[in-house]
Order: C-alpha cells, then structure tokens, then sequence
C-alpha cells in the first residue's frame, strides 16, 4: 500500500513538474510573440475608411485630368488590419490625343500604427509603363519586391503611406523650414523623405474657402510627387489634414490639383465659405462654373 501510494504521488509529482515546464515554455513563448507584434499605435483623427477625395488636374487653364484618392475597405493583411488605400490620375478624354495618362497606386497601412505591408504601382504615360510592387514585411525588416528582395528600417513608408501618415503630424507649433523626417523605400533602395512646414495661407478652390497649413515633400524617388521642380502641398488646417491643392512646378509653368469633391471624412473639416456646393448623398460637390 505505502509503495503504490509513494508510485502515485512521484508519479503525480512529474505530471505537475512537466506541466509547469509546459507553461513556463509557453509563457516565453507568449512574451517573444507579444515582442515581436509591439508595433508602434499613432494616434489618427485626419482619416477613416470610406473617405474618397477627388481633385481636378489643370495644365495652365486647361484641365487636363482627374485624380482621386480613396480608401474603400479595410483588408486583412499579414495578420494585420490594414487600410485599402488608392490613388488615380487619368488624364480626360480631351487631353488623351495630347498625353494619356492611367496610372494608379495602392497601398496597404496599418490601421494602428500607420506604415505599409504593400504598396503596388502601375503607371501609363504616353508609350511609357511600368509596374512595381513591394511587401514590406515590417518584422523581419525585409521588402520583397517585383524586383528582389532588400534591407528596410523599422516603418519604413510607401510615397502614399507617405503622404498619409503626414496627414497625422501635429503642425500647430511648428515654425517655418521645420521639418518631419520620413523614409521612403522604391525600386531597390530606401531614400530620405523629409516634409518642410512652410507656413499658412487660406485658399479657394471649387470645394470651398479653407484655411490651409502649407508643406513640401523634398522628395528624391518614388513616383508621384516626383518632378524636376519643387512639390508645394496645400492641407486643410484642421484634425482632417485634407489636401486642398497641389502645385507641381514644371519645366514651362506648373501643374495643379485642387479639390473638388469629398465623401466619407472623419470629422467635419473648418471650411470658411462653401463655393458653388450641392449636397449628393452624404458627399459635397463642385458645381461646374459655366465655361
């Protein structure tokens, strides 16, 4: 009796050891993985899913194309929930005979912490093509791209997830020439992205009047805001950070975007006077001045 009772109690002795061991072990395992998934959290009032803004692109007087930014879903992406965003320009049917342009841009950006898994370019210029995309897998510090595979820091961005996660910044303490220091990946290299505050100024276009903070992307690669002059960006001067208007210099004179509709915001932006709005279903619209 005294043996089987002492063959129970080892016997129950290892069970407990082992199942201690097990638990430590997943313990450690449980830390390593809440480590690895400790991605930064950025606070974000600027910007929702279903938010769609679309621009009127003008050469001179001339509109020579439409452009739109929109997110449209949020997506499962490594494990992640993830922004569907997108970006548009295609020139009008008038301007095609001169210069036809399709091209379109998405990313993929951590609803959290606000820095891309994918991003996916596919440009049409004239006889020119090109596509290119990239994973970025934010925890092993890796781009597998179209084109190889390369070394990347910590949140490293996309141009588009750029331009959103600077619509997060907090401008109202900045001086003029302060500046955000960002990295942009594209094609096979990380290159600098830094964001010069250049002051305020208020604006009208066909959405309306705004009071707008101004910024320039000094900008070395990646596409879309890419040019042989400078970038000026105009943003609203509120939570949203919604672009206004954008100014492209060029070789002979400048390139403009300037909003004319939006839907789906994630608040109400600090317009100060309505131009030519109607309402059409949740969205504000620019009604055409006659020609």
């Amino acid at each position: 009796m005294q043996k089987t009772f002492k063959r129970i109690f080892w016997r129950f002795s290892v069970f407990n050891l082992s199942l201690i061991i097990i638990l430590f072990a997943f313990q450690i395992k449980t830390a390593a993985d809440k480590r690895s998934e400790d991605f930064r959290k950025v606070k974000n009032a600027a910007f929702k899913v279903g938010e769609k803004l679309t621009f009127d692109v003008k050469y001179g007087f001339v509109t020579a194309g439409i452009a739109s930014f929109n997110i449209p879903r949020i997506r499962k992406i490594s494990g992640r929930d993830a922004y569907h965003i997108t970006f548009e320009v295609n020139t009008v049917p008038s301007f095609d005979w001169i210069y036809k342009v399709r091209d379109r841009y998405e990313t993929f950006v951590d609803i959290e912490g606000i820095f891309p898994w994918r991003f996916e370019q596919h440009i049409r210029e004239g006889s020119f093509s090109r596509d290119f995309s990239a994973f970025f897998d934010q925890r092993k510090g890796k781009a597998k791209t179209t084109e190889g595979e390369y070394e990347i820091p910590p949140y490293v961005n996309d141009i588009v997830s750029a331009f959103y996660l600077a619509r997060t910044f907090d401008y109202s303490n900045l001086k003029v020439d302060d500046t955000f220091h960002l990295q942009n990946f594209y094609k096979n290299k990380t290159y600098d992205l830094d964001v010069r505050f250049l002051g305020r100024e208020t604006v009208n276009v066909s959405a309306g009047t705004f009071k707008c903070i101004i910024v320039e992307p000094l900008v070395q690669e990646g596409g879309l805001f890419k040019s042989e002059g400078s970038i000026i960006i105009w943003l609203s001067d509120d939570d949203l950070k919604i672009p206004i208007k954008v100014k492209t210099k060029v070789v002979v004179g400048s390139i403009d975007a300037e909003l004319t509709k939006y839907e789906g915001l994630a608040g109400k932006p600090l317009i100060l006077r309505i131009l030519g709005i109607h309402h059409v279903e949740g969205a504000f619209v620019a009604r055409r001045r006659p020609a």
